[in-house]
C-alpha cells in the first residue's frame, strides 16, 4: 500500500513546520471540510432519488451520513481504475469489508478505512480535489480576513 499524503500538502503546507498536535489538528480539520464538501456533491447526485423519496433534509443527511463511505467508494470503483480486489489490496482491508460497506451492512467503518477511502480518491478524482481545494481555501482565506477586520 502506499503511503497516504498529509492532506495538508493539498493547501500547500508543509507537515515539517507544524507541531504534531498542530498537523492532527489540521488534518482533522481538512478531513472534515472535504468529507462536507463530498457530501454535498452526493446531495446534488442524488437529488432526483430524494425528490422522488420525498426525503426531508434531515433525511437526505442521515442516507448521506450512513452510505458516505460506501459512496465515495463507488465512486472509486465507477471510474474504473480499480476494482474490488484492488481496492480492497490499496485498502490494506479485506475485500469482504469492502462489499459490506458498498452493501450498507457496515455504516460505520473504522477512521482508517475511511481516511485510506479519502486518500484513493483524492487520486482517482484529482481533478474532483483540485476544486474542493479551491472552495476550502477561499473559504479559510475570508474567514481569516473577516477575523483581522474584527481585530
Amino acid at each position: 500500500m502506499a503511503a497516504m499524503e498529509p492532506l495538508c500538502r493539498l493547501i500547500g503546507i508543509n507537515p515539517a513546520y507544524l507541531t504534531k498536535e498542530e498537523n492532527y489538528l489540521l488534518e482533522a480539520e481538512l478531513l472534515r471540510s472535504i468529507c462536507i464538501e463530498l457530501r454535498e456533491i452526493f446531495r446534488i447526485r442524488y437529488k432526483d432519488f430524494f425528490r422522488f423519496i420525498k426525503f426531508s433534509k434531515e433525511k437526505e443527511n442521515g442516507m448521506l451520513e450512513r452510505n458516505f463511505v460506501s459512496l465515495v467508494i463507488k465512486d472509486i470503483l465507477a471510474s474504473g481504475q480499480y476494482t474490488i480486489q484492488g481496492f480492497a489490496q490499496y485498502a490494506d482491508t479485506h475485500e469482504d469489508v469492502i462489499h459490506e460497506v458498498i452493501s450498507g451492512l457496515n455504516t460505520n467503518p473504522s477512521a482508517l478505512l475511511l481516511r485510506r477511502v479519502i486518500d484513493l480518491h483524492r487520486v482517482v478524482r484529482s481533478d474532483l480535489y483540485d476544486e474542493i481545494i479551491k472552495k476550502i481555501t477561499i473559504y479559510y482565506l475570508d474567514l481569516v480576513t473577516k477575523n483581522e477586520r474584527n481585530h
